[in-house]
Parts: C-alpha cells; sequence; structure tokens
C-alpha cells in the first residue's frame, strides 16, 4: 500500500519540523520543503524539497499526489506587513493545484483584547491588532476559497513552546535559568494558553488522515497555565536537571514600559509590545470539536513537557545524560 504523502511548506520552522517528525513517525511520505539546506536531520521516510514556494509551478510538480499541505511558513515578525498575505496565497495555490487540504497553524491574535477566558471554534472575531486582522484575513481567504473546492483546515493553538528555540520559554521566561531567574511576562494569576509543538503536530496528523473536506477551524486545547503554575512546572523540570539555584530561585517581570519607548525606534519591540495584552487577557481554548474528530489525542504531560523543552534548550543535558545512563 503506498504511503500518503504530505507537503510541509516552511519546514525548516520550529513547527515545521515538528509536523515533519510527526507525520513521518506515523508513516506518512514526507516532502520537506525549504529555502535553504535543511538545519536539521530528516526522518527517515521524509524528504527535501530546496524550491522557493513562489515557484508554485515546480512546487506543485514535485509534491504531486499529496493528500495535504501543512503551511508552517513564517515570515520575521517585522515582516508580516509585506509577506504574510503574499506568502499564504502561495501556499493555498500549491494546495489547490494538486487537491490536497490545506493545514493551517492558526494563534488567538483573532480575538483581539476583549476575548473571552474560554474560546471556541465559533467565539466571535474581533481583532484589536494589525496582527489580529492579517490573521483574520488569511482565514477567511482560506474560507472563501473552499468556493473553488480547496479543502481548509485552520487548528488554533496557544503560544509555541518545545522542539527548539525561538519562543516566549527561551527568549525571556528561562533566559536566565543559569542564573537561578526566571522572568515571566504577566501577571502570575492569569492563564494563558500554551500549545507543546509535538502534541500540536501530532494533532495535525490526526485531521489530515481523517480527510477533511471544505472548510474546517478547530481549537487545540493545549496546556493552559497561570504565570504561577507555569513557573512551578520550569522549576520542578529544572530541579530534576541538575538545575535548581543553591539560593533559591528569583523570579522577574517584563519591562514593558521600556519595552515600548525602546518600540519607538525598534520594530520588533514595538510589535512585541501591541501584542502584550496576550499576558493581561485570560484565555484558554476548548478543543472539543477537535476531539470530535480525531478521537482522544495522546498528549504530553506538563512535567515532561517542559523538561524536554528544557533539554532541547540545552539546559540540564549532561545532568540528563548521566540519570539516563544511571537508569
Amino acid at each position: 500500500m503506498n504511503k500518503p504523502t504530505v507537503l510541509i511548506l516552511g519546514a525548516n520552522g520550529r513547527f515545521g519540523a515538528a509536523a515533519v517528525q510527526a507525520f513521518a513517525a506515523a508513516g506518512w511520505r514526507v516532502l520537506a520543503q525549504v529555502r535553504r539546506a535543511a538545519v536539521r536531520p530528516l526522518p527517515r521516510g521524509a524528504e527535501t524539497v530546496e524550491i522557493a514556494l513562489a515557484d508554485t509551478a515546480a512546487l506543485t510538480a514535485r509534491a504531486a499526489g499529496a493528500r495535504a499541505v501543512v503551511y508552517a511558513v513564517n515570515p520575521l515578525y517585522t515582516r508580516w506587513d509585506a509577506e504574510a498575505l503574499p506568502l499564504f496565497r502561495l501556499g493555498m495555490d500549491v494546495a489547490q493545484r494538486m487537491g490536497a487540504a490545506f493545514m493551517l497553524p492558526g494563534n488567538v491574535y483573532n480575538f483581539g483584547d476583549g476575548m473571552p477566558a474560554r474560546l471556541t471554534p465559533d467565539t466571535p472575531e474581533q481583532p484589536t491588532t494589525t496582527k489580529g486582522r492579517q490573521r483574520c484575513a488569511m482565514e477567511a481567504e482560506l474560507q472563501a476559497r473552499t468556493a473553488h473546492g480547496l479543502h481548509g483546515v485552520v487548528i488554533r493553538a496557544g503560544d509555541f513552546y518545545g522542539a527548539g528555540s525561538g519562543s516566549w520559554i527561551d527568549q525571556a521566561i528561562v533566559k536566565d535559568i543559569a542564573k537561578g531567574k526566571l522572568v515571566y511576562p504577566g501577571p502570575l494569576d492569569v492563564p494563558h494558553a500554551w500549545a507543546y509543538l509535538p502534541d500540536l503536530a501530532r494533532a495535525f496528523v490526526a485531521v489530515a488522515a481523517s480527510a477533511p473536506q471544505g472548510f474546517t477551524r478547530l481549537h487545540f486545547a493545549g496546556h493552559t497555565f497561570t504565570g504561577r503554575e507555569l513557573l512551578s512546572h520550569i522549576e520542578s523540570a529544572a530541579a530534576g536537571l541538575g538545575l535548581r539555584p543553591a539560593t533559591g530561585w528569583r523570579h522577574g517581570a517584563m519591562p514593558w514600559g521600556l519595552i515600548r519607548a525602546i518600540g519607538t525606534v525598534y520594530p520588533l519591540w514595538r510589535e512585541l509590545a501591541r501584542m502584550s495584552y496576550l499576558w493581561r487577557v485570560p484565555h484558554a481554548l476548548d478543543g472539543a470539536a477537535l476531539q470530535a474528530i480525531t478521537g482522544a489525542l495522546p498528549g504530553t504531560a506538563p512535567p515532561a513537557a517542559l523538561r524536554q523543552t528544557l533539554i532541547d534548550l540545552g539546559h540540564g543535558v549532561h545532568a540528563a545524560a548521566a540519570s539516563a545512563a544511571a537508569a
């Protein structure tokens, strides 16, 4: 029996790489599209495709017969205005030409700073930022294309973590973990939605296997932590890796006032400041609609997910290796 084929656009990114691993582990033939040579070794069953997204004809020919296209392309945060929609349209073009389902990892930007505490696929979208409006526009275009034969799936998730660097976890929260300091970007009592990337990638595999039709919007529940809960999980995971500071943990906060001030001249900090409401407004994702399609999916418990996240970031690697050798 022939393996089903998936084309993953942007396979060098964190979510793209996690999707490559998950689909390959599930027995799919994986075509990993990258702009440059793959930065990680590919698993068995995966092939590198070094064809630019803009070359839709060549990419379509190379991936002919693919059942699904996973859109893991993510422009630099400061380049969304210029690149987000044009790149997204190219990805949809590729999927539509092949008759493949087009799968997009969504986020909570669509709901704005007045979002309710529990978000379902039917929650009204009321974006209050430019990036939120851009995400809404992407999903609206995907839904509109279903009238012309494209099958589209949005799986919305919280903040990514795990599977390498490039998230709030490593860039802020555990940046100074070696010094015994953790920094949390918001109030410690506010629930915040997170998605452990290996788990999210497995959800994409399960939905792709269901052969989705038309347009489907789903939410991935992931993990919801208050700041206090997340820091507690990180401290426990760090202790298990031999990282507990002798004098105890210190906690810090993000200097949002300074970030806003510097953002007047530094575009990245300006963009971060605009999205800071996400740390002040409580939110969680309701995954019931996803589970109705896939059934109960195995998930990684928070302690194990955060432990592996720290190891992947290079924290406590020697302690982990010693522990594994002794087991």
